[in-house]
């Protein structure tokens, strides 16, 4: 069977009830898809226009359903009508074979049947009739799918023609007081979270949510050598540092058991001192590995700016002393070291496979966002014309 490629919508409110990192949990467990796009869209009053327009006609079987979403779309899409700023919805794009249907089926109607938590909708939707006349008083139906190729064909080619101007970094509307010290800064879900299906990055990005931050962007993508050597760069005079701390020690333990007397480490700084950069290096060469499947001494200049062969996911989220936050969240680099309940703590195994990376400082979030360009992803437009046409 041939691979499909299919959409999952989340919608404002989830988003901002934090609800994001269960329902992409929920997706990745309970269909054998790989997640290749993730964008935030900041949806303008034209997309709204346009996709409910559609929507109210797009199933002639079910009138209902028809004007629910599409009504459903004018409410809550919209921007705020008091700032005119835009509410923030999340494209999820999976791709696999029969995705349509898997996707479909994992979400669920729309008319909850069990209200047992079997589908997202069941768990995070709700649709709420009068008891008296049967008309509906709330719906809201977590995620917008398709049921379709035509349907899924339909919605990505209108999405298309406005990813470039609503897709990226959206601040959403009356997030924050006016006059609020905002900061954004970065979290890279690494790539030990997504070498196979898991509950992992959904569970590690509903922690972060603990920390009272917004998501404001995110971008799924594979890191090349070229990006990994500059974002890590910094790293190497560390490694070196590092190295000259414990250096000295364990030579003069390795050299007093191979000779049998005991070894003063301080005549050993000079040693460790030539030894460093050769440390630094091999280490550097390991991070690079890991974060992209590649060792940088082993591939062409050319090599280099190619895809990595390891995924990874970048979210950029803002708030109040959203730096300080979010590491507070994270732990310490090192697992062992990490407190209890923290993510690292939880879900990482040492220095280097952590789980995640969060930015130190303000600069340093706008250095890594840059390298990365998390506000921009070809690879969503270039996915959707291979599948449904521009």
């Amino acid at each position: 069977m041939a691979k499909e490629l299919a959409f999952v919508l989340m919608n404002p409110y989830p988003i901002r009830k934090s609800r994001t990192g269960g329902i992409i949990a929920r997706y990745m467990v309970r269909t054998d898809l790989k997640l290749v796009g993730a964008r935030i869209i900041g949806p303008s009053q034209e997309f709204v226009d346009e996709l409910s327009t559609y929507l109210a006609t797009y199933d002639k079987t079910d009138t209902e359903k028809c004007a629910l979403f599409s009504n459903y779309i004018r409410k809550s899409y919209a921007p705020c009508n008091v700032t005119g700023s835009p509410h923030r919805a999340m494209l999820l794009l999976f791709e696999g074979e029969d995705a349509v249907k898997k996707i479909y089926d994992v979400t669920g109607s729309i008319r909850q049947r069990w209200l047992s938590g079997q589908t997202i909708r069941d768990t995070y939707g709700d649709m709420i009739r009068d008891p008296l006349t049967n008309e509906v008083e709330y719906f809201e139906p977590a995620v917008l799918v398709g049921a379709s190729q035509a349907v899924v064909g339909h919605v990505l080619r209108l999405l298309l023609r406005h990813l470039p101007k609503d897709a990226g970094l959206v601040r959403g509307a009356m997030d924050f007081q006016p006059g609020a010290d905002v900061q954004r800064t970065l979290v890279l879900l690494k790539p030990d979270n997504w070498r196979q299906p898991s509950l992992r990055a959904g569970n590690i990005m509903d922690l972060v949510s603990s920390a009272g931050l917004r998501i404001v962007g995110v971008k799924k993508f594979s890191m090349s050598v070229a990006q990994a050597e500059e974002f890590y760069g910094p790293v190497k005079e560390n490694l070196k540092k590092v190295f000259k701390r414990f250096g000295s020690d364990r030579a003069a333990q390795a050299l007093a058991r191979e000779f049998g007397f005991p070894v003063d480490a301080t005549k050993l700084d000079d040693l460790c001192n030539q030894l460093a950069p050769l440390f630094a290096e091999r280490e550097f060469e390991n991070i690079v590995e890991f974060m992209t499947g590649n060792r940088p001494s082993t591939c062409s200049p050319e090599e280099k700016t190619h895809p990595g062969k390891e995924e990874c996911l970048a979210l950029v989220y803002e708030g109040i002393d959203a730096v300080n936050k979010i590491r507070d969240v994270l732990g310490a680099t090192d697992p062992n070291k990490a407190r209890p309940g923290s993510i690292r703590r939880e879900f990482g195994t040492n220095i280097m496979v952590n789980a995640a990376h969060a930015s130190d400082s303000m600069d340093n979030a706008r250095r890594e966002m840059k390298i990365l360009d998390v506000a921009n992803d070809p690879l969503v437009d270039e996915l959707i014309r291979a599948y449904y046409g521009s």
